[in-house]
């Protein structure tokens, strides 16, 4: 198996080598979503370098007999382990592919030292029945194959914070089943970016698309730090019933000083102007409705908006997972106990006008 692939490579089937969150990614390309272009460091690439270090079996002797809930105990593991995966030698063969990988992504994209965002994509996470996301790193703006290769290992590290092991030791899925991918992929130049549902997650109701955002970086909106822009809009019709503009304090930059990304303040007159165009919202939301038709069920998405591209070539999708609160609920419609599709026609024909 190769140590790393392309995202166009991959799809749903891939997830054993790639995680979730890559193989998704390499769905919807194959799909015709327009996603920032990218590759993934696989699984193989995570078990050889754990086992021909010889950390492999340290790992598992030090998880076992932890209980769920001491925390105490929870974070020295955690620490211990990351220390380890963090701090051991990368095998030649494997730094090499990753080194290999990344310099042709930035020559596709034509740029040296191509800014990419490096994402943890693990076996257990984005699954339709699973609440793993979120348990992982991610870390953005990263440049150079130095630098790459450096947050490669800490996203490995990453699946062993003490978040996850009490996670998977509550609902007892075995430490050495879960295995860890990383994504590395080119980052879009946010003006705005954020989050949408193919329905209502306030209410379940299918027949609307509800986006919500913010300027810069999507992380404001996904960390919860900042009122985002929302918009309700009718799936039928492709109308906005609902939009509110929020004071949008702070936006998440990439800081050429720092070379990091920063929390800034927001500019005064920029802070309630609606960051996304009508366009904008009507162009996410056919993509969303692509995206849950393709996977034939509600989707929770990340999107962003590229500040140096027109539209609609400036709209991207960087993640998509399942929707899983509601998906999970019993099979009943949201009100008066009709079903989703009854929901839809009942939407669409409230528009029909019938001709005196």
């Amino acid at each position: 198996m190769a140590y790393t692939q392309n995202f166009k490579d991959l799809n749903k089937d891939s997830l054993p080598q790639v995680g979730g969150k890559n193989a998704s990614l390499g769905e919807l390309i194959n799909a015709g979503i327009r996603v920032p272009p990218g590759f993934a460091v696989t699984t193989e690439s995570y078990l050889e370098y754990i086992s021909t270090t010889g950390i492999k079996e340290e790992i598992l002797q030090i998880v076992s007999g932890l209980k769920h809930g001491d925390m105490d105990s929870l974070n020295a593991t955690s620490e211990k382990i990351q220390q380890l995966i963090r701090e051991a030698d990368l095998p030649a063969n494997i730094r090499t592919t990753i080194d290999d990988a990344y310099g042709e992504l930035c020559t596709m994209c034509a740029l040296q030292d191509l800014p990419v965002a490096v994402r943890s994509s693990a076996t257990a996470e984005d699954l339709p029945t699973a609440s793993f996301a979120g348990q992982q790193d991610t870390f953005l703006w990263i440049q150079g194959t130095d630098r790459v290769v450096e947050r490669v290992q800490h996203c490995w590290a990453s699946l062993w914070t003490a978040r996850a092991i009490d996670y998977r030791i509550k609902n007892d899925f075995p430490h050495e089943k879960v295995l860890i991918s990383v994504g590395v992929q080119k980052m879009v130049n946010a003006r705005a970016a954020g989050v949408m549902f193919t329905l209502n997650p306030t209410d379940g109701d299918l027949s609307k698309v509800v986006i919500e955002g913010s300027w810069g970086l999507g992380e404001t909106v996904v960390s919860g730090s900042v009122n985002p822009d929302k918009f309700v809009v009718d799936k039928i019709v492709m109308e906005t019933t609902e939009k509110t503009i929020s004071d949008k304090h702070i936006t998440c930059v990439y800081d050429p000083e720092k070379g990091e990304t920063i929390d800034a303040d927001v500019d005064e007159d920029m802070r309630c102007m609606c960051c996304l165009e009508e366009k904008e919202v009507a162009g996410l939301v056919k993509m969303a409705k692509h995206i849950e038709a393709h996977y034939g069920r509600p989707m929770d998405i990340e999107w962003s908006i590229d500040k140096d591209l027109g539209f609609p070539d400036n709209l991207f999708i960087v993640q998509a997972r399942p929707e899983t609160v509601w998906s999970q609920k019993r099979k009943e419609s949201v009100l008066g106990k009709k079903t989703g599709y009854q929901l839809l026609m009942d939407q669409a024909m409230k528009r029909i006008k019938i001709p005196k």
